[in-house]
């Protein structure tokens, strides 16, 4: 059997010296060169209506993301905010969620602008949230020195290097 999965056998009847082969081939659930040829031109045919609709997907990930975010931040620190202002932060993102419920199917463009608009209201806020030091003041290590403090480990032993 080849790695097409074509089994070739042959026989030969060493009295007679008659030799036959036969070729099995397994076509069965295969496409035929017809059926993939279409398959590629829908392809080529939906690539823009997919490619929109990858962008609106992302457009309502990148705005889900953000109000979580802004949800986060206000129940690590949201302490350090007037009530006012965590009030006003917290009912825009209970507005903005109840929105993204209620549009399922909205564009691209619809999405950008509802993350505008909660960006314009609730930036100000937030950023009295970081000028006080509230968030990434926390004790402990800074995000992004994974783990890595300096001059608390031995530096005495191997130096093992990573070879690709």
């Amino acid at each position: 059997m080849d790695a097409n999965g074509i089994l070739n056998v042959s026989a030969k009847d060493t009295s007679s010296g008659i030799s036959q082969q036969i070729t099995i081939k397994n076509d069965k659930g295969r496409l035929s060169q017809r059926d993939i040829d279409q398959m590629v031109a829908d392809a080529e045919k939906y690539k823009e209506e997919d490619e929109k609709q990858r962008a609106r997907i992302a457009a309502r990930n990148q705005l889900e993301g953000y109000v979580f975010n802004l949800k986060q931040a206000l129940s690590d620190v949201g302490d350090k905010l007037s009530a006012e202002d965590k009030q006003t932060v917290e009912s825009a993102c209970a507005g903005c969620l109840k929105w993204l419920d209620n549009n399922l199917l909205a564009e691209k463009e619809e999405y950008e602008d509802q993350q505008k608009q909660l960006t314009n209201l609730c930036s100000p806020m937030m950023s009295k949230l970081y000028a006080s030091g509230g968030v990434g003041q926390q004790n402990g290590p800074m995000p992004g020195n994974c783990g890595q403090q300096a001059g608390r480990f031995n530096t005495q032993g191997p130096t093992i290097e990573e070879v690709d």
